[in-house]
């Protein structure tokens, strides 16, 4: 039986101590509040978390800094921003300004976090505005609201991570659907200011993937690599089809493989939506990530 200490018991893996460069994003474990979930990453030997918004905005920021910096963990990423396909107007502007909220966020718990803490937030496009088909312009939407964003993003220290995110998503939640789709995005800016995410969840199927990894690190563009596995049948919300590593379809021995030879040498993020996981006690999944980021990731030590 499931007790309540099981849900913040560390649970060290059996194997190899957890690789020195694996991240635990805080979705993976997402019912734990920052508190536990910085602990429990902690308690198991992992060295990085990846923190979201609503997690800190619960204990407030000045609060969440002083929790990270006990912690003793890097900060990795900070998710998320974007949702900025809006027309202009009043609802535009108040997400424009509320990622400039995240951008400042973002500065600050990597500033508190561990050395090699990346002040880098990820940017999730949108979907289509109501009542619209047209992704051209929506895209257009999103180069537009990155030029608003970049002058804050480049005095606060701070890299926009553009995610493309699969396909499926792209009417509801990310109308940048590919790699090159996302540099191209990037590609005015500063490295600096904007970068992409590599997800192999949401890139893994994309034929020219390869070639879209080693022209982002190129240039310098590769701001987070984040490993989840793709599982079958899709979930009824497609959103929580996501695997530990080595559980589903994606072959993460080339998308890994690309990564390192594009000179990505930050951490690597485990972020899984899965309701099973979610209601697994934080400890034991953790646990598990370890052990399945070791086994599936070909990652060099």
């Amino acid at each position: 039986m499931t007790t309540a200490a099981d849900a913040v018991a560390p649970v060290r893996s059996a194997g190899a101590a957890p690789h020195p460069r694996l991240s635990v994003n805080q979705a993976t474990i997402k019912y734990a509040p920052l508190r536990r979930a910085l602990d429990t990453v902690a308690g198991a030997g992992v060295g990085a978390i990846g923190t979201w918004r609503e997690p800190v905005a619960e204990v407030g920021l000045a609060e969440a800094v002083r929790m990270v910096a006990d912690s003793g963990l890097r900060v990795s990423s900070h998710c998320r921003g974007g949702f900025f396909t809006l027309p202009p107007g009043t609802a535009r502007q108040q997400a424009l300004d509320d990622n400039r909220r995240a951008i400042d966020e973002t500065a600050a718990l990597a500033a508190a976090g561990a050395p090699g803490s990346a002040p880098v937030l990820v940017l999730v496009a949108g979907g289509l505005p109501e009542g619209s088909r047209d992704l051209v312009d929506a895209r257009g939407r999103v180069a537009d609201a990155l030029a608003d964003l970049v002058p804050h993003a480049l005095d606060a220290g701070v890299q926009l991570a553009v995610e493309p995110l699969h396909p499926m998503y792209a009417a509801d939640r990310a109308v940048v659907s590919t790699l090159a789709q996302a540099i191209d995005l990037a590609a005015p800016f500063p490295a600096a200011a904007v970068g992409v995410v590599v997800d192999t969840f949401h890139v893994w199927w994309d034929p020219a993937l390869a070639g879209s990894i080693a022209r982002a690190g190129a240039a310098g563009r590769i701001a987070s690599y984040q490993v989840c596995d793709w599982l079958t049948p899709i979930a009824a919300d497609p959103l929580l089809s996501r695997g530990y590593p080595g559980d589903g379809h994606v072959d993460f021995g080339p998308v890994t493989d690309a990564v390192v030879a594009a000179g990505y040498t930050g951490d690597v993020e485990v972020e899984l939506f899965n309701q099973t996981i979610w209601d697994t006690p934080p400890a034991r999944v953790v646990a598990r990530v370890v052990q399945a980021f070791d086994t599936a990731v070909p990652l060099p030590r």
